[in-house]
């Protein structure tokens, strides 16, 4: 989201986090109405999570690639090929795509928990992001059938340009979302959640980073270490006709014009058919539990 949205959530009492942990302040907020200024599954995992209160969004039509790369049928016919695996999907989906899971994982907490499903000898399905999905594969080992989809800023992100860039920038350090592609993450001196990425620029001792995720969360790094540089990683573009030029197109929508047309009409509310909502809720659950009981905060995908 814009600088402004950030700025404004943070002077006014709401919060700035991944999806889950939006949906988990929104349990704990006293107020009846959320506005999540974000992208569709942001919204109902906020209603996944609230199911008494009004979630309304500025914009309805902002999507995300890794949810519509996943079409929850097509989904489904293909798990119920495979009944004997665990699926584990990412929490940039829908909700009908989370009730056919086992678990809902974020960036901030897939490896801990791939790596405690390979210990127990499991075999996973993953969805929807194959470069996130080959990354914990290559970490942990585990025998996993990859969904084949990506998100349209991290796939842009190319090897070859971020190559040249850190011949240029020999005293930067470099940080990439796990989204990219994994000859990207090949060249990270840390790969990591966006909390992880904002955590790393604020105490690190480099005083200059590239940086391989979406754009708008410079705002949050700059906030965090004024002193610092950032540099964004190269894409595969820089014209008008790249895909995301580093910016998710969907998350762009949301803006200070139409947040204040819903919080004057009311409008734009999230629905979810109460029966997915109830299958949705479990492996979410089951993720925030594995969190409690391993003592971590499930951050990560600003994905989304």
């Amino acid at each position: 989201t814009s600088p402004e949205l950030q700025e404004l959530a943070d002077a006014t009492g709401g919060y700035v986090s991944d999806s889950l942990d939006m949906a988990r302040f929104g349990t704990e907020c006293p107020s009846s109405t959320l506005i999540v200024a974000g992208v569709r599954f942001m919204g109902e995992t906020a209603k996944i999570l609230n199911p008494e209160k009004r979630v309304l969004m500025p914009d309805l039509r902002a999507e995300c690639s890794l949810d519509l790369g996943c079409p929850a049928d097509e989904f489904s016919t293909f798990c119920d090929q495979y009944p004997d695996r665990t699926v584990v999907v990412y929490a940039n989906t829908s909700a009908a795509v989370k009730a056919r899971s086992d678990w809902v994982v974020t960036s901030g907490i897939a490896l801990e928990l791939i790596k405690h499903l390979a210990e127990k000898g499991e075999k996973l399905i993953w969805a929807p992001d194959r470069h996130l999905g080959a990354y914990v594969q290559q970490q942990t080992g585990i025998d996993m059938l990859l969904w084949n989809g990506a998100c349209v800023v991290h796939e842009a992100f190319k090897a070859d340009g971020l190559r040249q860039l850190r011949a240029e920038h020999p005293d930067a350090q470099v940080l990439v979302h796990p989204e990219s592609p994994l000859d990207v993450i090949a060249q990270a001196d840390l790969v990591g959640s966006t909390t992880a990425l904002v955590k790393a620029v604020q105490e690190l001792p480099a005083k200059k980073f590239i940086v391989a995720t979406d754009n708008g969360l410079f705002h949050k790094m700059k906030l965090a270490a004024p002193d610092k540089t950032l540099l964004e990683a190269p894409i595969m573009g820089k014209s008008a006709t790249c895909v995301s030029c580093a910016h998710c197109p969907w998350m762009a929508m949301n803006g200070l014009r139409n947040l204040a047309r819903v919080l004057e009409t009311g409008d734009n509310e999230i629905y979810i058919d109460e029966a997915i909502r109830e299958r949705a809720a479990l492996p979410i659950r089951r993720l925030l539990d594995f969190a409690r009981q391993r003592r971590q905060v499930v951050l990560g995908n600003s994905d989304a």
